[in-house]
C-alpha cells in the first residue's frame, strides 16, 4: 500500500469564500524573481567600451588649420568633407571617434564649430582629421 493512496484519487478542494485564481496570475507566481532589477543593464553599461579623446600634436593642429582654411575658401563651390571627430558619450567618461562625409554650411569662428546643412554643429576642438576630395 502506497503512502498517498488515501488521497490520490480525490478532487482538488474548492474554497467557498474565494474565487479561483486566473491561470495567468497563477503563472506569475512561478516567474523568475529579479532581486536586482537593472543589474544586468548596469553591468552591460559598465562593460561598454569608450575611447579617450586624443591630444593632438602641434603638427596635427597645424595640418587641421590648413585644412580648415582650404575648406573656408571652397565653401561656395564644394561644401563636402570627410571629417573624423570625437563624439562624447552621454552616460560615461570618454566617447567614440566617428568618420562621416559632412555637408558644411559655414564655419562659426566665434563658437569654434562647423555648422552643417542640417544646422547641427561639430566642435573644431573635437576634430581629428579633415579629408577633402574633389569628387565628394
Amino acid at each position: 500500500m502506497g503512502k498517498y493512496d488515501d488521497i490520490i484519487d480525490k478532487e482538488r478542494p474548492v474554497s467557498l469564500r474565494h474565487h479561483p485564481m486566473p491561470i495567468e496570475n497563477r503563472a506569475a507566481q512561478f516567474a523568475p524573481f529579479a532581486a536586482l532589477t537593472g543589474y544586468d543593464d548596469a553591468v552591460e553599461e559598465t562593460a561598454r567600451y569608450t575611447d579617450e579623446k586624443k591630444e593632438l600634436t602641434a603638427e596635427k593642429k597645424q595640418e587641421l588649420e590648413e585644412a580648415l582654411l582650404e575648406l573656408t575658401r571652397d565653401l561656395g563651390v564644394n561644401n563636402r568633407a570627410r571629417v573624423t571627430y570625437f563624439v562624447p558619450d552621454k552616460l560615461k567618461p570618454g566617447g567614440e571617434y566617428v568618420t562621416r562625409v559632412l555637408e558644411i554650411r559655414r564655419i562659426d569662428e566665434y563658437k569654434r564649430s562647423l555648422v552643417l546643412m542640417d544646422k547641427t554643429e561639430v566642435r573644431l576642438d573635437d576634430i581629428l582629421a579633415i579629408e577633402r576630395d574633389r569628387d565628394m
